[in-house]
């Protein structure tokens, strides 16, 4: 007598979130998880009720401008949760946010006349200064970053992975260390930071950032 074979049950296990490649259908996104996690890794909307400012300046110009270092973190159901952003050159990154990305801002976003009254208008400040990047102190770290992942993805070796692929991409460059600028107040950013091996590189009256570097080799 001929048994049919059983039917194997369907997989009730949920689609694992895992790094890829950023794709131009990621953009609306990263400006989401951009705004979501603006202020001190938590949402930015009650400071700056436009939500593409933040994006404007900290995440849509590294998608543009090299989009063969960005990343994220794909949900298992194609949507992103979080990224990773950089250039492998912070001064020729700053030149082509002058002379390239700025230009598409100017008209939306025009430079504040006077010192900034807002929060809004601090980061339009900053928008229409990228040289600020450059700094002497920052030159044997040439590559800089930016990550954010939402809450519910965080505190799960997410951004551990985001940043292993950064690193990598990086020395398949011939870059040999990035670094990044976080807000101080963000203790729980840095002790990530910390165990991911960036260290603190001085910087002459920095304000209220903090600027971490490290090598890209292998741990």
């Amino acid at each position: 007598m001929n048994v049919p074979a059983a039917t194997p049950a369907p997989s009730s296990a949920a689609p694992s979130p895992y790094v890829r490649a950023y794709c131009p259908g990621d953009l609306p996104a990263v400006y989401d998880i951009c705004v979501r996690t603006a202020h001190e890794g938590r949402d930015s909307r009650h400071l700056y009720p436009d939500p593409e400012l933040m994006p404007s300046i900290f995440a849509a110009p590294y998608a543009a401008l090299e989009p063969e270092l960005a990343f994220v973190l794909d949900d298992g159901h194609g949507r992103a949760a979080g990224y990773i952003l950089g250039t492998a050159d912070t001064p020729a990154f700053a030149r082509a946010f002058r002379s390239v990305w700025l230009p598409t801002l100017t008209g939306r976003y025009p430079a504040p006349a006077g010192p900034p009254r807002t929060p809004s208008e601090e980061m339009i400040a900053l928008m229409h200064d990228p040289e600020r990047m450059v700094l002497p102190e920052l030159a044997a770290y040439p590559a800089h970053l930016h990550i954010d992942l939402l809450p519910d993805q965080q505190r799960k070796g997410h951004g551990r992975a985001l940043v292993v692929r950064f690193l990598g991409a990086l020395r398949e460059r011939g870059v040999g260390a990035a670094h990044l600028a976080m807000v101080t107040a963000n203790t729980s950013a840095r002790a990530f930071y910390d165990r991911l091996g960036f260290r603190p590189i001085a910087v002459p009256d920095p304000g209220p950032i903090t600027y971490l570097g490290r090598s890209t080799a292998v741990d």
